[in-house]
């Protein structure tokens, strides 16, 4: 990964998080009442901001198959609830056991 990929993905990350909050803020005079559209602007930065990080977390590592473990792994542990440092942690131990491995 270069910087300038690095530069782009990080103006994409700016550019999701801002506008569903800047452009209603803006252009909408009067208050969003209707849950669908509450719901979609409250939860398209996260929707955004998956789809632009995940295929880097599946070649974080030199193995495809180990980061796809370390990631499972990852959203079984934040299914379970456990807090984003162990979740972090833990999934990283797992990636960089399993590159020895596979």
């Amino acid at each position: 990964m270069n910087v300038s990929h690095l530069l782009i993905s990080a103006l994409l990350m700016f550019l999701a998080t801002l506008a569903p909050r800047f452009v209603p803020f803006v252009f909408i005079q009067k208050k969003i009442t209707s849950p669908f559209w509450k719901s979609f602007l409250f939860y398209l930065p996260y929707a955004v901001l998956s789809a632009l990080t995940f295929p880097y977390v599946l070649y974080s590592t030199g193995s495809l198959p180990a980061a796809a473990i370390a990631t499972a792994a990852a959203l079984a542990m934040s299914f379970f609830e456990l807090n984003m440092a162990a979740v972090a942690a833990l999934s990283f131990l797992v990636a960089f056991g399993l590159s020895f491995l596979l």
